[in-house]
């Protein structure tokens, strides 16, 4: 866990709000909340936030509007809690950049165990003595040290779960790692719907690197074996 790593509660149930702010608080974060979409932009105006976790449902501002509009401007990582069942949401929810999702009812120690996978947002640093300090990508290039990726002169916006993937793929260039592979590297649970959740991640991923995001030239998909960066 990220010592002392501050997160938002945004959730119109106050005894939903009020229980997970306490038990995780219990588990050494610090935790504000916030009842709704508007709250949740005042107390974002003068502070910053490790994580927010965000109901999909709420009165007023939905939270995948709230997800949209957060993720324009800052990157950090995003939690969303959605209905049981609910899997348009839930893809919804991941292409406007949430990181991850959980379904509602949930175990608290679940949750603990989403928001820990998200904080570790970096594997072992790869071996720079085999791989490149910088990846290109045609007009893009990939600063492995920073795990910053630039386009030109500007600095290109990833998630915490794109960076994540871009640096898994950076530790073996030119080699595919298969959808459960990617799964066990974010530090998710296995199933379907997580790899479908990856397949969605990797969609996003490409519109910032590929100039035609439809016949990706650089984040390909091997048939049979996966997904591969194949830097220039």
């Amino acid at each position: 866990m990220t010592p002392d790593a501050h997160l938002l509660i945004v959730d119109d149930d106050e005894r939903i709000r009020m229980l997970l702010q306490k038990y995780l608080i219990r588990n050494g974060f610090l935790v504000s909340g916030a009842r709704d979409a508007a709250h949740a932009r005042r107390i974002l105006s003068g502070l910053d936030f490790d994580l927010i976790i965000l109901d999909v449902m709420m009165p007023g501002e939905d939270g995948l509007s709230l997800t949209k509009d957060l993720r324009a401007e800052r990157d950090v990582p995003i939690l969303l809690l959605t209905a049981k069942g609910e899997t348009g949401d839930r893809i919804a929810g991941l292409e406007a950049g949430a990181d991850d999702y959980l379904s509602k009812p949930f175990e608290p120690k679940e949750l603990l165990l989403r928001i820990n996978a998200i904080l570790r947002r970096a594997p072992a640093t790869p071996d720079t003595s085999t791989v490149p300090k910088v990846l290109h990508l045609g007009p893009v290039r990939y600063d492995v040290d920073r795990g910053e990726l630039w386009q030109g002169q500007d600095l290109v916006r990833l998630t915490a779960t794109e960076s994540h993937l871009m640096r898994i793929f950076a530790t073996k260039p030119s080699e595919p790692f298969s959808r459960t592979q990617l799964v066990e590297e974010l530090g998710r649970d296995g199933g379907q719907s997580q790899e479908r959740a990856v397949d969605v991640q990797i969609t996003r991923l490409r519109r910032k690197i590929e100039a035609d995001p439809k016949q990706p030239r650089y984040l390909q998909t091997v048939r049979g074996a996966g997904y591969m960066l194949a830097p220039e």
